[in-house]
């Protein structure tokens, strides 16, 4: 005769009790989980601010228009009583021909650059950045806008950088380069 204290647990008191605990720890992981994929955005928002503010940097680094005088003369494009030649029409910008993201010397050339894939990314210095932006998406669109500031429209180009995280968010940088 088995006391009390020495009965065990009968195979349906251990099937309901495993069924509730699958139930219990379901409902656990369904509620945490978009907390994980959450948990990494601050580090994507930062890597994505890196890039941009990278990026904005080399494009700013280059001269306002294929026309403007690189030497830091006095000549400006669209100074036509001076001699200069018109600035680039917006129709016009994206790269020079064949030009490449190195060879780019003006801040048009970067319009509509666009750069997805790690294998894509680089520094200036053409060092590969692969393993540092995977699953990272960049768009650059240049326009002109010293009416937004309410100067002549083409004496001012705004520079917009967009990038993109693996997990979707998306950080904008805009920047204004001046003809002067």
């Amino acid at each position: 005769m088995l006391s009390s204290c020495q009965r065990g647990v009968t195979l349906i008191e251990l099937v309901i009790g495993i069924t509730v605990l699958a139930v219990a720890l379901t409902l656990i992981t369904a509620v945490l989980s978009p907390l994980f994929v959450r948990s990494t955005d601050p580090w994507h928002q930062v890597r994505a601010s890196e890039l941009g503010h990278s990026l904005m940097n080399e494009i700013l680094a280059r001269a306002f228009d294929e026309q403007s005088d690189r030497s830091g003369g006095l000549l400006r494009c669209d100074e036509l009583a001076l001699g200069a030649e018109p600035c680039t029409a917006e129709a016009n910008f994206g790269p020079d021909g064949a030009e490449t993201r190195l060879w780019f010397n003006d801040v048009d050339d970067f319009d509509g650059f666009g750069v997805e894939g790690a294998d894509i990314f680089t520094n200036i210095l053409a060092l590969d950045l692969a393993e540092a932006y995977r699953n990272y998406r960049a768009e650059v669109r240049v326009r002109y806008a010293g009416s937004e500031l309410g100067l002549s429209n083409r004496s001012v180009k705004r520079i917009d950088v967009v990038i993109t995280t693996p997990t979707n968010s998306v950080i904008a940088f805009s920047a204004y380069k001046g003809n002067w």
